[in-house]
């Protein structure tokens, strides 16, 4: 299968050799002494040493570490949905993209605590350019996303992904995860991109495309965090979009959102997994022949998914009824809450700035108007 050594994760062959050229590196001992703080630093190498497989890793050490990032940065992780999936069978999850890391990560606790298949996760490769992150992406069963390509190349880059995600799913049982956009949102409003769709339609090769989407098994994922601990980091981006100007990222952008998604405070947070689309799709065959307008039903059926299972916190209420002038929502949340939330957004932005508090506000309000407004369609 040399055809996605440009993108896979490691062999289980390459898995152990792959470790022991990482053992040493300052971030392994900063995830592992993070992880484990009561071992010692050869206890926890000689255990990585004999680690031969992806799934071992996983388990016994990331699943650790992102333990331990529940414990200090979050008062919870709670999950609804799990029960309908069945084990030892494989599925596309498609979910919103909240940050980076932990999107994934936490789906495949909850998996993994469920005794479901765990996921290969896409990754975008602007996020592994330094060494190790690469290799640790690859020991988590992460797959390059290749981005900044030119269109023939971007094609060419799509044609594969959708291949090995077909590839992963149908023939190796291995369940996928991927976001259902390119980058976070960042104003709240989760929205599935019709091009993320069309990718994974491409694996079809000339197939009925709702048929090939049946044999995948999308599964809707929404994931809610009560504080996105990267709210503030999306400010210069907004605000650059809306005085019309090119955003450049800084150098280290990516990774400061990256790591500040992983330790920044999150209150609670719930993961609902949806039905598996299946008779969504026989419906939007019958009622479209033109695959463009398929794909754009179908990216709506996992947009009422999402929106419909989005666990709603005491900060969406507290965000909207600010924004609003309201107290429309104010059985929703205590004073203590508002107040803690008035805190934390005089102490994150520049108050003084109207378009950033109005972005700052409807990054937590958008979710409560997207709900409502789905609710309001029943």
């Amino acid at each position: 299968m040399q055809k996605f050594d440009a993108i896979r994760p490691f062999y289980e062959t390459e898995v152990n050799d792959a470790i022991k050229a990482s053992l040493n590196h300052p971030m392994m001992k900063a995830i592992m002494n993070f992880a484990f703080p009561d071992l010692d630093d050869e206890v926890w190498k000689e255990q990585l040493k004999r680690t031969h497989s992806i799934r071992d890793f996983q388990c016994n050490f990331i699943y650790q570490a992102i333990q331990k990032v529940l414990q200090k940065s979050s008062e919870g992780l709670s999950t609804s949905g799990f029960e309908k999936l069945e084990r030892n069978t494989s599925y596309m999850f498609i979910s919103n993209h909240r940050d980076i890391i932990l999107d994934t990560s936490l789906l495949n606790v909850c998996l993994f605590d469920h005794g479901l298949v765990m996921t290969a996760s896409a990754i975008g490769d602007n996020l592994v350019k330094r060494d190790f992150m690469n290799t640790l992406a690859k020991l988590n069963r992460n797959f390059l996303v290749q981005r900044g390509l030119p269109p023939r190349e971007l094609l060419q880059s799509s044609k594969l992904m959708s291949e090995y995600i077909g590839h992963l799913l149908l023939r190796e049982n291995r369940s996928v995860w991927i976001a259902q956009r390119e980058g976070r949102t960042k104003d709240g409003n989760d929205a599935t991109h019709s091009g993320v769709l069309k990718m994974l339609g491409m694996g079809s090769d000339g197939a009925n495309l709702m048929d090939y989407f049946k044999k995948l098994k999308i599964v809707p994922v929404s994931i809610s965090y009560e504080y996105d601990p990267t709210d503030a980091l999306k400010m210069p981006q907004l605000m650059a979009e809306a005085n019309d100007e090119v955003y450049v990222k800084d150098k280290n952008e990516d990774f400061v959102n990256l790591l500040s998604g992983i330790i920044g405070q999150k209150k609670r947070i719930h993961i609902h997994v949806g039905d598996v689309l299946d008779t969504e799709l026989d419906l939007i065959s019958a009622e479209n022949d033109n695959s463009n307008k398929q794909i754009q039903a179908l990216a709506q059926v996992i947009d009422d998914s999402i929106l419909q299972s989005y666990k709603l916190w005491p900060t969406n209420y507290i965000a909207y009824d600010l924004l609003n002038k309201t107290n429309k929502y104010s059985d929703k949340y205590t004073e203590d809450e508002k107040s803690l939330f008035e805190r934390r957004l005089e102490m994150k932005i520049d108050v003084t700035n109207d378009f950033m508090v109005e972005s700052f506000l409807n990054m937590y309000a958008n979710p409560v108007v997207n709900k409502s407004k789905y609710e309001n369609a029943i």
